[in-house]
């Protein structure tokens, strides 16, 4: 099993304030012979529509040295993912969720170009109330 991420639990704590019904702890999945965790599994029925939206949620605590550096081990751990989860769930949709304080990047040039190139949906949270802050997009 992977370790957790600093912030897992309040993301996690989070996710089920804002309704969600958390389905897997980690989500695995198996490419190969190999087997790869996504941090959290999660769904929520739709009441308007009455249906039922699934969402994996990969955690990622963006306390390193370099923001940069921090950014781009997140996205490539997420394209890997994204790759899987197009062919084992593809009902389900990736989210990376990061702590406000570093999300900031998305309000910059460089995060509007990374959510215009590349397909990362974003959960910011506040790590202290446990609470999500915003959706990307």
């Amino acid at each position: 099993m992977p370790a957790r991420d600093r912030y897992h639990d309040a993301v996690r704590n989070a996710l089920v304030r804002d309704g969600w019904t958390i389905t897997h702890d980690p989500l695995r999945l198996a490419w190969g012979k190999k087997d790869y965790y996504v941090d959290l599994g999660a769904e929520t029925i739709l009441a308007a529509q009455k249906q039922e939206r699934r969402i994996a949620v990969e955690v990622k605590s963006f306390v390193g040295a370099s923001p940069v550096d921090d950014m781009e081990k997140a996205l490539g751990q997420f394209m890997l993912y994204h790759s899987i989860m197009r062919r084992k769930e593809p009902g389900r949709v990736l989210f990376l969720a990061m702590p406000k304080n570093a999300a900031k990047v998305f309000d910059e040039p460089l995060g509007e170009l990374l959510l215009e190139d590349y397909d990362v949906n974003v959960i910011v949270f506040d790590p202290k109330k446990q609470e999500i802050i915003r959706w990307i997009p």
